[in-house]
């Protein structure tokens, strides 16, 4: 039976999960692969720092060269998040000859034709299934189970603590403070969670999956980003009048040539699968061109889905040690892809106007969205309130984005208007 040396770089919550189900499960593993992973060293920050994972001292370092220079570690796991030093640590490691293991979905976002092209020069494997879903497989589905297939369209819940956020709201009527101080309780939010809240951590992870879709780099920075903060739980309310529910979508969609990527807040039906996605769990459905649709779910995650995803790597890093197959390049496409800018993206849109109760503001609204050619498909007006506006809720057929801003630039300056509209998005159908 082969022995394989790993390195790893952190010893943190995943890092720890990584240990313990090597430790744990060592022997299944190399009866069921017929490969020994066997972890030789480890870098941490400080190695008497008290730890949940029983870790021999002696493996312990607090210099990188021990891992990424060892000849007795054949596959170097980056397990440390952020940019730097993991950055600089991935690059050296391809360059010792090494394969290489991350869960760093920021740094392959941010720096990915840097380390892509590093390690295609190198011959040498770059695997990142824990990046994305934590325990859901999507990043080998995309790059092996449907890589016959164009992908037409990818739709994805990928961040589970605005899904728990939003869930709670929808569900239990909560406050958006009061779900996200739930959620921090529970251990589903950071204590600060402005990456996940602002739409950050989801724009990193679509564009890795479009980069794996679409086979040319998209920059996290061409990506259309809104977040959750500032979700008002009055429109959870209407949505569901109208047989909708709200989640935070990370969207890649492919059409005449031109690929549309973004993450906001989007109304789904309540029968959509998506729909179903609750709680700190991730969805992701895909469509594409032969095999139709696919949908994949589970926790995204956590230490021990986390884990599995990076352990899983290993394996498939030892698998490729022992054949000495060439690596599969993970960019294919000969040209550069071309992004639809968000101002062309069409989709359907929900509008939430607080105006005054007086005789014909509904039609004075109606008749800019009208001149801007917005077609109006459904409308609920409440009626007098004691204090304050009046809301006037409404759901449009498809309307390109430059127009809807235009629209509501103008609406928003009327007299009758007495705060800025709520705007959220549909989902196609």
């Amino acid at each position: 039976m082969r022995e394989v040396g790993v390195g790893l770089l952190g010893l943190g919550v995943v890092g720890s999960g990584v240990w313990e189900l090597l430790a744990r499960n060592r022997d299944f593993l190399a009866r069921k692969t017929g490969v020994r992973l066997t972890v030789r060293k480890i870098l941490v920050r400080d190695p008497d720092k008290p730890r949940r994972a029983r870790v021999p001292r002696e493996i312990l370092t607090t210099d990188p060269r021990e891992v990424l220079e060892s000849r007795e570690v054949d596959i170097v796991c980056e397990l440390m998040g952020g940019i730097e030093p993991a950055r600089t640590y991935l690059l050296a490691a391809l360059r010792q000859g090494k394969h290489v293991v991350t869960a760093n979905k920021a740094v392959l976002a941010e720096h990915g034709p840097e380390i892509f092209q590093a390690a295609e020069s190198a011959e040498k494997g770059l695997f990142f299934e824990a990046a994305v879903g934590g325990g859901v497989p999507i990043v080998k589905t995309l790059r092996e189970s449907l890589s016959a297939n164009r992908i037409r369209r990818l739709t994805a819940i990928v961040n589970g603590t605005c899904n728990y956020i939003l869930s709670r709201m929808s569900e239990e009527g909560l406050s958006f403070e009061q779900a996200l101080r739930e959620a921090q309780e529970r251990g589903f939010a950071e204590a600060d969670p402005r990456l996940d809240l602002s739409g950050r951590d989801s724009v990193h992870k679509l564009a890795i999956l479009a980069t794996l879709a679409y086979g040319s780099f998209v920059p996290a920075d061409r990506i259309y980003e809104e977040g959750i903060i500032g979700v008002d739980p009055q429109d959870l309310i209407f949505a569901r009048e109208f047989g909708y529910c709200l989640k935070l979508l990370a969207i890649a969609r492919e059409e005449e040539g031109r690929v549309e990527v973004r993450v906001h807040p989007t109304l789904i039906p309540e029968d959509h699968v998506l729909a179903s996605v609750r709680g700190a769990y991730n969805g992701f459905f895909l469509e594409g061109d032969f095999v139709g649709q696919v949908f994949l779910y589970g926790l995204g995650a956590g230490a021990e889905p986390t884990a599995s995803a990076v352990v899983a790597d290993l394996l498939d890093a030892a698998r490729l040690i022992l054949s000495g197959a060439r690596p599969t390049p993970i960019l294919f496409r000969e040209s550069p892809l071309s992004l639809k800018p968000q101002e062309e993206v069409v989709s359907r849109y929900y509008f939430r106007f607080s105006a005054v109760d007086r005789p014909g503001v509904l039609s004075q609204i109606s008749g800019v969205l009208g001149q801007h050619g917005i077609s109006i498909a459904s409308v609920i007006q409440k009626g007098r309130t004691e204090h304050g506006p009046v809301p006037i809720v409404m759901l449009t057929h498809e309307a390109r984005e430059r127009e809807v801003r235009q629209a509501l630039a103008e609406i928003d300056r009327l007299e009758v208007v007495v705060l800025p509209t709520k705007v959220l998005r549909i989902l196609e159908e």
